[in-house]
């Protein structure tokens, strides 16, 4: 079967089930306390540049709601788009297992600017409101659609001067980099992003998502919110194995430029055949 539906139906990349055998050796320390994890942690490090905290998971919900957990009270609040993943697509986990309100802006490509989001940043202090706290983005968008590094850096100055963080959902960041033609410590690290779900179940992986934080503080409870929303993955050897195959030559860029070129080609046929009449009317 062939399908356009989502990258979430395709196959796992050859090298990553390579990786994901040569795991498959001997027994190893459980929970992440392996030479293969900590390989895995040192290339996310060297890739983002600088000293982040690095947590594996299993989805991108659970990295998501891990992540939000770190950053937030139960009385603070996150700004997110209308049609972020997080607002639509993880049944109500962020909010249910943060205790956390999402404030949902409309858009209309799917991008948050800091002038909307300067509107949901009221009732500070104020007891009987909650508090924003963190502004989420999802790079590239639910539209398809990409915030450019100034733009990023731009809502994490505002998050900032306010006493916030800024998360990004980066399921799908790798193709926004390939996309912008530049690295993922300059897409991230240098636009001052706090928190990252960054993505392999979409970028050839058969399982696994990385939480990166960049300033130590704020990852200093995610193993305990990990354990606590069942992220924790005994054999997390076979997790980081395919991140040490993702991150060994480019392979994450390789996929991604590929995926964004077979978008791109379906785009034009499809644009294409709108252009032409069809062949047989009656059909």
């Amino acid at each position: 079967m062939k399908s356009f539906a989502s990258d979430n139906f395709a196959s796992v990349h050859p090298k990553i089930m390579e990786a994901l055998e040569k795991a498959n050796a001997g027994h190893a320390m459980a929970y992440g306390a392996d030479p293969i994890t900590e390989e895995a942690e040192k290339r996310i490090k060297d890739l983002f540049g600088g000293e982040p905290e690095v947590f594996f998971v299993y989805n991108g919900t659970g990295a998501n709601v891990v992540a939000l957990r770190c950053l937030l009270h139960p009385f603070e609040a996150v700004v997110c788009a209308k049609t972020a993943h997080i607002n639509v697509d993880e049944c109500g986990a962020p909010e249910w297992m943060t205790g956390s309100k999402l404030i949902t802006l409309p858009t209309e490509d799917g991008k948050l600017t800091p002038e909307q989001v300067q509107t949901a940043l009221h009732g500070f202090g104020d007891q009987h409101h909650v508090q924003p706290k963190v502004i989420s983005i999802t790079q590239s968008t639910e539209y398809g659609t990409l915030y450019a590094r100034e733009e990023m850096k731009a809502l994490a100055d505002l998050a900032h001067a306010h006493n916030m963080y800024l998360h990004v959902d980066g399921a799908r960041i790798a193709n926004a980099a390939a996309a912008l033609g530049c690295t993922l410590k300059e897409l991230v690290t240098d636009t001052g992003v706090d928190a990252l779900s960054f993505g392999g179940t979409k970028n050839g992986l058969m399982f696994g998502e990385a939480i990166v934080f960049f300033k130590k503080e704020l990852g200093q409870h995610a193993k305990f919110y990990r354990k606590q929303s069942a992220q924790l993955c005994s054999k997390n050897r076979y997790i980081a194995a395919q991140f040490n195959a993702l991150l060994t030559d480019d392979l994450w860029l390789q996929n991604a430029k590929h995926a964004n070129a077979m978008a791109q080609r379906l785009l034009t046929e499809v644009q294409k055949n709108k252009k032409s009449p069809s062949r047989n009317p009656c059909r």
